[in-house]
């Protein structure tokens, strides 16, 4: 999945669904944290439930009232920032 185009929708902070989604890592009712190739996408509100996830196709679809989403990077490796 290396490449695809990632892309998030919230509709009526009621349903949010991804795409490029390489992995659901954790979730409960009121959190949900997404891998995908730039890093890590967690989700929170209320009342989540998880809808959909294809890890073929990368799509993801849940549930619930969304109150935020916030990205996170992949970490760089020490070795890698002083040996550039």
């Amino acid at each position: 999945m290396e490449g695809a185009v990632h892309s998030v929708t919230i509709e009526d902070c009621k349903k949010i669904s991804a795409t490029a989604i390489e992995s659901v890592d954790a979730f409960s009712s009121s959190q949900i944290v997404l891998s995908y190739a730039g890093g890590r996408i967690t989700v929170t509100g209320s009342g989540l439930k998880i809808v959909a996830f294809s890890k073929g196709s990368g799509a993801f679809a849940a549930t619930g009232t969304v109150t935020g989403v916030k990205y996170a990077s992949k970490a760089v490796k020490l070795s890698q920032r002083l040996f550039k």
